[in-house]
């Protein structure tokens, strides 16, 4: 393991912010510290600093001498993180620093996700504003809220918040990579409500299945990865368990965000006693069928059951049934590919959450799809499915998608650039995960020009996130000399 810290990479103006940005809790809905520490280097540099209604913050830099004439460009980036870590890990995001630290030739966190995604971007957008020797035009740093969930920050900007008429994403993952188009995404929210059944069998026990060890990973960036979900696999084996073993479902617990693909699901059942042998049986069974089924894919898979005491209810059999069905028979993972980009998902569905409480089970999904019509069947396929189970399904936070545009004049510059610095052309590409690109184009100009990049990142949105510190590098360097010749 390299004996070095993030405070001894470069570019260190770079890095420097990523640090102070790991030590500030910021998931999603936690915004007042991470604005307040933008907002400080805003003002202590002596620069216009903006917030708006929403929370979102601007920071202007005048254009260095012999720019003043060119046209404004929007630097964005977003504050907020992914919380993830392992159901073992002891970590509150809302209060613990993130524990980053070098391993050879990346940076990554103890047990739960960097931050890196859109931390880097962060951190880049403000060593340009920290460094007085640039050239460039004038630059609005934009730092949007809460955008992992629901893209309250985008969808907050109003016309007349910003002048920009070129805007600079630095929020996609891949180095040598340009992004001129994203997909839309739509929530779906199911929810079974009920009375709890409190007759239990008397001579049942109760027993936690627990499946855990998956990899997860970004709803949008690794959905064509086939990775498993831990909601579907857990339902399979209940639905087979309820059948032939007499158990019942008490509760449940899969996934934690909308835009993650779930990686840990638990369940409490009871089954009669005697059968207690077939339960412990059919668990080793499953485990290794979806080791098989996955091997290659998911290395570390873990199901295991463990007696536990008997609950005071049960979910009703009718509604247990009925959420068993369902989420068995719901659609899961790539729908449809771009024709015009065949290595690009074009549309996809992610079963993120299943959690049972007191009178309720919700299941809450994200749809994303690079076509308004397919994303709307996706929608209503999954409503009709748990509509017939006897669920209730609404649908919010639709965002459309970020439309491509091959002719732009900034991608034209940008793949110059690239091309005579590195000696060989950038891949063009549209991306299946979710930028708030189309978003901003939508509310504040549509006639923005708009292009995406961002370093190496790695296991996004999972405890296995990391960003590769050589694109770190290049993304800033890249970044320096777009604004120069822009300018």
């Amino acid at each position: 393991m390299s004996k070095s810290t993030i405070l001894d990479l470069n570019p260190k103006s770079v890095w420097k912010h990523f640090y102070e940005i790991t030590r500030i809790p910021r998931p999603t809905g936690q915004m007042e510290e991470i604005s307040e520490y933008v907002k400080k280097i805003g003002r202590k540099l002596d620069l216009e600093v903006k917030q708006d209604k929403v929370g979102n913050v601007v920071i202007i830099k005048p254009a260095s001498k012999g720019f003043e004439s060119k046209d404004t460009v929007i630097l964005q980036a977003h504050l907020d993180m992914v919380p993830q870590k392992n159901s073992d890990v002891e970590h509150d995001f809302t209060k613990d620093p993130i524990e980053a630290f070098v391993e050879d030739d990346i940076v990554k966190a103890r047990s739960t996700t960097l931050g890196a995604d859109n931390g880097i971007g962060v951190a880049m957008i403000l060593a340009i504003l920290e460094d007085g020797s640039l050239k460039h035009p004038q630059i609005e740093g934009l730092f949007t809220i809460d955008e992992e969930v629901g893209m309250i920050g985008a969808f907050g900007l109003n016309k007349g918040f910003l002048d920009g008429k070129l805007m600079l994403n630095l929020d996609t993952e891949e180095d040598g990579e340009l992004c001129i188009g994203c997909a839309g995404g739509v929530d779906v929210n199911i929810t079974f409500g009920f009375k709890d059944d409190s007759e239990i069998e008397v001579g049942d026990v109760a027993y936690k299945i627990s499946l855990s060890g998956l990899k997860g990973g970004h709803s949008g960036a690794q959905i064509e990865l086939g990775r498993a979900n831990a909601n579907k696999l857990m339902n399979r084996f209940l639905k087979e368990l309820v059948r032939n073993y007499e158990a019942r479902l008490a509760s449940i617990k899969g996934g934690s965000l909308r835009n993650a693909i779930p990686r840990e699901s638990f369940a409490v059942v009871s089954i009669p006693e005697q059968l207690s042998d077939d339960l412990m049986d059919l668990v080793q069974e499953y485990e290794a069928l979806f080791r098989t089924e996955f091997a290659g894919i998911e290395e570390s898979i873990s199901f295991k059951a463990e007696k536990t005491a008997m609950p005071n209810t049960l979910i009703p059999k009718e509604v247990q049934d009925d959420l068993i069905n369902a989420v068995e028979g719901c659609p899961n993972g790539v729908m449809s590919m771009l024709a015009d980009f065949p290595d690009t998902v074009e549309s996809s569905l992610n079963l993120a959450l299943v959690e049972s409480s007191p009178e309720k089970v919700e299941a809450k999904l994200l749809v994303r799809s690079s076509s308004e019509s397919r994303k709307e069947w996706i929608c209503s396929s999954v409503e009709s499915i748990f509509m017939l189970a006897g669920a209730r399904v609404e649908m919010d936070a639709d965002y459309p998608c970020w439309e491509p545009n091959a002719h732009s004049n900034l991608l034209s510059t940008m793949e110059k650039i690239y091309l005579e610095k590195y000696d060989e052309r950038p891949q063009v590409n549209v991306i299946h995960a979710g930028l708030e690109c189309g978003i901003i184009q939508s509310n504040v100009n549509k006639d923005l020009d708009i292009v995406s990049f961002g370093p190496t990142i790695r296991g996004a949105h999972s405890p296995d996130e990391y960003v590769e510190i050589a694109a770190v590098e290049k993304s800033y360097e890249y970044l320096l000399a777009i604004l120069e010749e822009i300018g």
